[in-house]
This record gives C-alpha cells, sequence and structure tokens, in this order.
C-alpha cells in the first residue's frame, strides 16, 4: 500500500491527516484540502464520499495548492490507493457504442489526442485487460480525470463520466 497526507492549507499547512488505506469518507479528519503530499503509491482521490465525483489521479510527489491536481474545489471527501499500478504492459480497447458495439481501437501507450490517433469520436465501452489508467475530457491530459482498472466498462457511465468523449488517456506507471 501507498501513504497519502493531506492538508487543509495550501503549502502543507494547517490540519493534516495522514492515510494509508482506502477511506470513504474524509470528512471527520478535515475539512477541506487544499495541499497533499503523496509518499508511495498512485492514488485517486474523489470530490464527494464513497468514491463519487470528480476524481484526480496523484503519483507520489507534493502538491503545495489543489490547482496541481487540477481541482475544481478545495473537496476532498474520499481515497483509495490504484491498484495495478506495478503492471509491465498496459492494454486496453475502446469501443464506438456501448456494451463494446461499432468499432474497437487498441491502446498500449500514452494519447494526448485520441481522434488524432486513432479517429474515434467517442468511447462508449471500454474493456482494460493489462495495468491501469486515467482518461482525460480534454486534449493532452487535462480536464476531468476517470480512472480505470483492469476489468470491463460497459458504458461510459460505469467509469463515472457524464458523456462519451474520451479525448486523451494515459498510463499509471510504476513510481
Amino acid at each position: 500500500m501507498g501513504k497519502i497526507t493531506f492538508f487543509e492549507e495550501k503549502k502543507f499547512q494547517g490540519r493534516c491527516y495522514n492515510c494509508s488505506s482506502e477511506c470513504t469518507d474524509l470528512h471527520t479528519y478535515f475539512s477541506r484540502c487544499n495541499s497533499i503530499r503523496v509518499e508511495s503509491g498512485a492514488w485517486v482521490i474523489y470530490e464527494k464520499p464513497n468514491y463519487k465525483g470528480f476524481q484526480y489521479v496523484l503519483s507520489p510527489g507534493e502538491y503545495a495548492d489543489n490547482q496541481q491536481w487540477m481541482a475544481f474545489s478545495d473537496s476532498v471527501k474520499s481515497c483509495r490507493p490504484v491498484k495495478n499500478v506495478y503492471s509491465t504492459a498496459w492494454k486496453l480497447r475502446l469501443y464506438e457504442r456501448p456494451d463494446f458495439g461499432g468499432q474497437m481501437v487498441e491502446c498500449s501507450d500514452d494519447c494526448p489526442a485520441v481522434y488524432d490517433t486513432y479517429k474515434l469520436r467517442e468511447a462508449y465501452s471500454c474493456v482494460v485487460t493489462d495495468g491501469a489508467w486515467v482518461f482525460y475530457d480534454l486534449p493532452n491530459y487535462r480536464g476531468h480525470q476517470y480512472l480505470l482498472e483492469r476489468g470491463e466498462y460497459q458504458q461510459h457511465s460505469d467509469w463515472g463520466a457524464s458523456s462519451p468523449g474520451v479525448v486523451s488517456l494515459r498510463r499509471i506507471t510504476e513510481f
């Protein structure tokens, strides 16, 4: 497992909370989060309890303010370590229709612009066979983030997205 520390204020100030396992509700430990230190492992933090709301995937390092993890607010209410980070291969299949229908493309590397690379405008479903991945709704790894671990996602809402727009994607590699 990894270790992550949450701080209420920017630049690692104020009340803090150390965490080394998944937590469905962090609100009793701090009221807001403006900086984070990830000491080990990859983590996904969520804006709401029970792994809901906006997701942010963090690798080891220091995030002195919430803009460094592209946060939309200072709300962090749940977290968990990312599984399948220590993979030796990464592979996923994107489908243009729900339930694995329509055109399929296979990916095994980071992609800053899915349409430019694969000519796929929307991804309604996906199968992750190896590794863990982050989908973004903007090019060049920006915008809303969606964590996908090994498994089948029959529709885009299964990975938490409100629309099928996967514009860029990145592997979560060993840290």
